[in-house]
């Protein structure tokens, strides 16, 4: 089967068109070789971005980064003797809990989650609020609950390595995301790390961590929803078109439209097989490169992430070097969130219609715990209006007294001077 079009140069606005044709064959692991032409039918696509109120007005993407140090010292806490903590065993970790500010402070904004009190020596103490170790007990039973889950997503994410092998800082990193209990690396049980996963020697003296797949054929999740639909067998990946979602005022330009219909029409490369049969400038390499992320944004808690993340996994995930401009070719897929002095990339599938993307089960957990921080906004307003009203009392008995000592004052005084009299 062949995608043919005719060699030719324009340009038109800030797309930049530029035809490309090459033969290859694509093999798939079910059926016999079959041609098709890898075209690349851009140099450089540049889209105007266009906001959109409603993908960054969701809250649990954009508090996400706000959360990760308070679950870090949460979790700091409960795995101390007897659950509390004196301010001196993290005033000086805030680097460890990627935080800017003095530890003792960053505690003191969460009053809704963290409990102070006085200790030994009358030194500040720290313990989870009620609500809190409540929502803690509710993630561990999550965790536990969903052991298999989060280790498939802990597969898929190893696999899809161009070496089936990733180095453990990178999934470290990526631990968030991926919705990991933060110690799944010390995993002794084998709850979370069975036996198909294995440690190994890296290039730099990196440790790394090893998948065995044992031949079987890992689904993404484009495909898995292709399944659903009706619309894919197991067999050839022609008709598996990425689902698109326009925001809402946001028009594409005719020829930038024009490519992104023949962009969908091309068969669709998964992001666990092999790439090396395709050209790095055609629009196959292009298809691989937006299977990826959206692989990658489905397998996360929020399903989405900062972008700058996502750039740390271009040399093991086999990702070009401007990879992030894949984000602005297709905003119909990707929404990109300049947030909280951030860019934060959106899979728009996740939150539109009827979504095919499958929910991750942290989700909920993280949710109620940004509900309960937000409450400390409110508690910290209450504790400055009742310091105003303690202070304004005090002020107003200040005053009285000073009144009451000018009266005996000036009473002693006319006493005194009858008695000259």
């Amino acid at each position: 089967m062949f995608f043919h079009n005719s060699y030719f140069t324009t340009h038109f606005g800030n797309l930049f068109f530029c035809s490309k044709i090459s033969v290859f064959s694509l093999f798939d692991h079910q059926k016999s070789p079959f041609r098709y032409t890898q075209i690349s039918n851009y140099v450089n696509v540049y889209m105007k971005w266009k906001k959109d109120p409603f993908f960054d007005s969701i809250l649990h993407i954009h508090k996400s980064a706000e959360l990760k140090p308070i679950i870090q010292l949460k979790n700091f806490i409960v795995n101390y003797p007897n659950g509390c903590i004196p301010i001196s065993s993290v005033s000086k970790r805030g680097l460890e809990f990627d935080i800017s500010i003095r530890v003792a402070r960053f505690l003191r904004q969460y009053p809704s989650v963290f409990e102070e009190f006085r200790g030994e020596h009358n030194l500040p103490w720290f313990r989870l609020t009620p609500e809190a170790a409540e929502i803690d007990r509710e993630e561990k039973r999550v965790l536990e609950e969903c052991k298999e889950d989060l280790k498939d997503r802990l597969k898929r994410f190893v696999l899809m390595s161009k070496d089936k092998v990733l180095p453990l800082k990178i999934i470290k990193g990526m631990a968030w995301y991926l919705g990991l209990p933060e110690r799944f690396l010390d995993d002794s049980k084998g709850d979370l790390l069975d036996e198909s996963f294995r440690f190994v020697d890296m290039e730099d003296g990196l440790k790394g961590l090893t998948v065995e797949s044992n031949g079987e054929k890992v689904l993404s999740t484009m495909q898995r929803n292709a399944i659903k639909n009706g619309v894919y067998f197991g067999g050839t990946l022609e008709g598996i078109e990425f689902p698109l979602f326009p925001s809402k005022g946001l028009r594409l330009r005719r020829k930038i439209e024009s490519w992104l219909n023949e962009f969908q029409k091309l068969p669709y490369v998964s992001p666990y097989e092999d790439f090396w049969h395709l050209d790095p400038d055609s629009d196959f390499a292009e298809k691989r490169v937006v299977g990826i992320l959206h692989e990658l944004l489905s397998l996360f808690v929020e399903h989405s992430a900062e972008r700058k993340k996502l750039l740390c996994l271009k040399k093991y995930f086999g990702l070009p070097q401007k990879v992030h401009k894949a984000f602005e070719r297709h905003p119909h897929m990707f929404y990109l969130s300049f947030k909280n002095k951030t860019c934060t990339a959106i899979l728009k599938e996740a939150y539109c219609g009827n979504s095919s993307i499958e929910k991750h089960p942290m989700l909920v957990v993280r949710k109620k715990y940004i509900r309960l921080v937000k409450e400390s906004d409110q508690i910290l307003k209450n504790r400055k209006i009742n310091n105003r009203f303690i202070k304004h009392e005090k002020l107003e008995k200040g005053s009285d007294i000073d009144a009451k000592s000018d009266d005996r004052t000036d009473i002693q005084a006319q006493e005194v001077s009858k008695s000259f009299r």
